[in-house]
């Protein structure tokens, strides 16, 4: 269910509800109690990362898996694991 930010437009007051999409507006704030809350537009509060299929399915040419091409630190399995020596501290 997504979360919806409301604004009281008599006082002001700031809302958040988690509501289904199906769900009436809520009009009445919560901190005056009058029938003047308005549902804001705001941005999805979530980012996709990794190597999933929106990364990887709707791309063209060159552009796939970019993700796992840009790594500025090596891994363990690269610099010879643990077992070589890789995670010792530098102290």
């Amino acid at each position: 269910m997504p979360i919806y930010e409301y604004q009281c437009q008599s006082c002001g007051h700031e809302h958040e509800a988690l509501q289904k999409l199906s769900a009436e507006p809520l009009i009445i704030c919560p901190a005056c109690s009058k029938p003047e809350l308005m549902k804001k537009i705001s941005a999805a509060g979530f980012r996709l990362k990794g190597s999933g299929w929106y990364e990887t399915d709707f791309k063209s040419g060159a552009k796939k898996n970019v993700a796992g091409e840009a790594s500025a630190a090596p891994s363990p399995a690269k610099s010879g694991g643990c077992s070589g020596g890789g995670c010792k501290s530098q102290h």
